[in-house]
């Protein structure tokens, strides 16, 4: 069987070693370990550490994560996990959607503004000239 050391998974993924000790904390990883105490991590582990950070960069929150892996494993075909993936999915894209709105309004709000103000910029200048 081959097994990845933290550093290889560290590289290979370009987190850092603390980050991937962090998730062991949190019960999302568990390497087994060497007589000396070095990590090994299987290829399970490596697949549950890309989907930990798919996740994170989707935007769910650990325990979120941990919550759709810990799924897979109480039922092998996969069905609870890919039900509470769709499930979070859905309210991560809701979420999204509304901060997409929140930021076009903004946008709105300061494009507003800043015509207002280069309006009043052009008329003190036209009052100096």
């Amino acid at each position: 069987m081959h097994y990845f050391t933290i550093s290889d998974l560290a590289h290979e993924f370009d987190v850092s070693t603390r980050t991937i000790r962090y998730y062991e904390e949190r019960g999302l990883l568990t390497p087994m370990r060497t007589e000396s105490g070095q990590r090994l991590y299987t290829k399970k582990e490596r697949a549950k550490l890309k989907l930990i950070l798919r996740g994170k960069r989707f935007g769910f929150s650990l325990d979120e994560i941990h919550e759709m892996i810990a799924l897979f494993d109480e039922d092998r075909t996969g069905r609870k996990q890919l039900e509470k993936t769709v499930e979070y999915g859905r309210k991560k894209i809701k979420e999204v959607s509304e901060r997409i709105d929140d930021l076009l309004q903004l946008k709105a709000e300061m494009e507003s503004l800043l015509s207002d103000f280069e309006k009043r910029l052009r008329e003190w200048e036209e009052e100096e000239g």
